[in-house]
């Protein structure tokens, strides 16, 4: 049976999902574009950051599912002085796969414009009300790896999350660190993308974007007949409802790219042999960077 939390399983562990966190954060850092005082500088910032992502609880509420896997890679750049950082961050997460000893790649995203303040040993704190340009840029990525993760389980499941996300977005575009906060023609920028995710007219992806994984890669394996014979066409699904809606969305939107730039792999693979050709045309179109996987797919 596909993935579902358990209403009496819920009960019986409330006392420790009272105190469970949602990430199981891996960080690694690379610090060799930076002088040997910087980073003798920041020889505890790993196990800082990721006591930050893992031991914070971001949703208010008993998280009743696994921890989310996700990988924070942080490519030092530059030090202007002691305590203040350039950096660019890629930030995976994952989630398992229903009936299956399978993850599926949930977010790839290469951040290219984070600035921050960090003082060694510095005390971290978990504050929503102001705004800091190194936890609360941690913050936003939790928010979007648990908002994504949701909304593969319910139907836009993550929008509580993605508003969060939003809330500081706005606080760090007026900040002094305002690089990649603020609305800007970018390949990638974060304000953009919880624009997209909060924008009503990617509201029938994001329920696609549900069906995908919930009633799609979840029923793959189910033991149930007619569960698996719906999987694919809910995969499907979600690209012909993105074709349908061209001239209402954009699809050089943020959102899209990170959708596709997580999901193009695992679409090829699974639509590989078992779709008819011309949905791999259709993917080329509305996913043109991504061609070369699609065209593999269809030898």
């Amino acid at each position: 049976m596909k993935k579902l939390f358990i209403i009496i399983l819920f009960f019986s562990v409330l006392n420790v999902a009272e105190f469970a966190q949602e990430l199981e954060a891996n960080i690694t850092v690379n610090t060799e574009q930076l002088p040997t005082a910087s980073r003798d500088r920041l020889d505890s910032f790993v196990n800082q950051i990721q006591d930050y992502l893992n031991n914070n609880k971001y949703t208010g509420k008993p998280w009743e599912g696994e921890k989310i896997k996700c990988n924070f890679t942080i490519f030092f750049t530059g030090a202007s002085d002691d305590v203040n950082y350039s950096a660019q961050l890629v930030v995976t997460s994952q989630r398992p796969i229903e009936g299956s000893r399978l993850n599926s790649l949930m977010l790839t995203i290469m951040d290219n414009a984070w600035s921050f303040r960090y003082e060694k040993g510095q005390a971290m704190y978990f504050n929503q009300s102001n705004f800091d340009g190194l936890t609360s840029f941690l913050d936003y990525y939790a928010y979007i790896i648990i908002g994504f993760d949701s909304d593969s389980y319910y139907d836009l499941g993550g929008t509580d999350l993605f508003q969060k996300a939003l809330d500081i977005a706005v606080k760090g575009a007026s900040s002094k660190y305002a690089k990649g906060w603020a609305l800007e023609t970018a390949a990638f920028n974060r304000r953009a993308l919880v624009d997209n995710l909060l924008n009503s007219k990617y509201q029938q992806f994001r329920s696609d974007y549900f069906n995908y994984h919930y009633n799609g890669l979840d029923l793959l394996n189910s033991k149930d007949a007619k569960e698996r014979a719906v999987a694919l066409p809910n995969m499907v699904n979600l690209v012909k409802n993105l074709e349908k809606s061209k001239g209402s969305i954009d699809w050089r939107s943020v959102l899209l790219k990170v959708f596709f730039d997580a999901k193009a792999g695992e679409i090829s693979e699974y639509f590989r042999g078992r779709v008819e050709p011309s949905l791999f045309t259709t993917l080329k179109r509305i996913d043109a960077s991504h061609t070369t996987k699609y065209d593999e797919a269809l030898k």
